[in-house]
């Protein structure tokens, strides 16, 4: 199993990412919060990494912090979430809010995460509270912890918000109807979330 990957981060595309590790490109997806926090292209990065082994592909996913790996590998454990939900979820808030989101029994702040359902944000709660009972909680605004975003230009944020699970069609719609000349995507993926929720 690959625990961590430590490299040169070669390429970057939300939610996908590519690292250089002496001469050999391991491709990752990693969760919006951690792609936010990585540096510029051709610059040295550390990620945990998480290994997927399916019937049919194998699967690396790098989290910035162990602590986002560790409730990311919690997360897909639960019946009907799987690494691509589990992905969505951490782009969608960050770990902290997510477990004060399951100490508060808080289902209607899950369902505001693209991809999660009534059934599954309440199922998330039942069986995520005793694993996250001794998770301290941060202080922190749930609403401010919806992706901020980083990179540039309408494409990328349009491509972060499908990754998070938006229809193509809703995602163009809400970018461009926040979009201004000299916008950061960045700040227009934290702008497309906040009317969107």
């Amino acid at each position: 199993m690959i625990g961590r990957i430590k490299g040169v981060l070669i390429e970057k595309s939300p939610p996908d990412i590519c690292v250089d590790v002496q001469g050999v490109g391991y491709e990752l997806q990693v969760p919006m919060n951690t792609f936010y926090r990585l540096p510029d292209i051709d610059h040295p990065v550390s990620l945990y990494t998480h290994f997927v082994v399916r019937e049919d592909a194998q699967l690396l996913y790098g989290f910035y912090e162990a602590r986002e790996r560790e409730l990311f590998r919690a997360v897909i454990k639960i019946n009907g979430v799987g690494p691509k939900l589990g992905l969505a979820i951490l782009s969608g808030i960050e770990a902290s809010d997510f477990v004060r989101v399951v100490h508060n029994n808080d289902v209607a702040a899950l369902t505001k995460v693209p991809g999660i359902g009534k059934k599954t944000a309440e199922r998330l709660v039942i069986e995520m509270r005793d694993k996250l009972k001794d998770w301290p909680e941060a202080p922190g605004d749930l609403e401010a912890s919806l992706n901020s975003a980083a990179a540039d230009g309408t494409d990328e944020a349009v491509s972060a918000l499908l990754a998070l699970g938006y229809k193509p069609k809703d995602a163009e719609k809400a970018i461009k109807s926040i979009a201004v000349e000299g916008m950061s995507s960045q700040e227009l993926i934290r702008q497309a979330l906040k009317s969107m929720a």
